[in-house]
């Protein structure tokens, strides 16, 4: 598949929404959460008046003219988050252009954009059964805490 990574316009942000459901790690298929879910406080945080935070920022892939994926960051209080200073991110992909190298490229611009803006870390947390856990080690990031479900990662911009 051939893509662009390109930074998504605010007239963009309402896809987060999509993104941010299609990024909640869901083993089973067959029995999927509704996609109200995203609207609940912990995962609202995640889109919520996205752009309007200076540490907000987000890239997105774009393939024949359409977005099929996106990673953002944003400092907040979320699953992954470190201290007030460090950036969490979020990726997600359409399911169909998953596998494909999109994601790690997605990823390493983000880390990329992130460094040249003067950040010095970046945190996440992942589910730790989510196949994506592979990738987060092959980008750079460790694993710095956990706990039953999930591993909390940093990826340390200043290497």
């Amino acid at each position: 598949m051939e893509y662009i990574i390109r930074e998504m316009t605010p007239a963009e942000y309402p896809l987060l929404e999509d993104f941010l459901y299609e990024a909640i790690f869901q083993p089973d298929r067959r029995n999927l959460l509704p996609r109200s879910v995203i609207h609940s406080p912990e995962l609202k945080v995640y889109i919520e008046n996205f752009g309007a935070q200076k540490d907000d920022h987000c890239l997105c892939a774009e393939a024949d003219g359409r977005i099929v994926g996106a990673v953002w960051v944003r400092n907040i209080p979320g699953y992954g988050s470190i201290d007030d200073t460090t950036p969490e991110f979020a990726i997600s992909l359409l399911e169909d252009c998953r596998g494909q190298g999109v994601g790690t490229a997605l990823m390493r611009a983000m880390l990329a954009h992130l460094k040249a803006a003067g950040y010095e870390k970046a945190s996440l947390a992942v589910q730790k059964a989510n196949y994506a856990l592979k990738m987060y080690f092959r980008v750079g990031f460790q694993i710095v805490g956990e706990n039953e479900q999930e591993y909390i990662m940093v990826h340390d911009l200043r290497e």
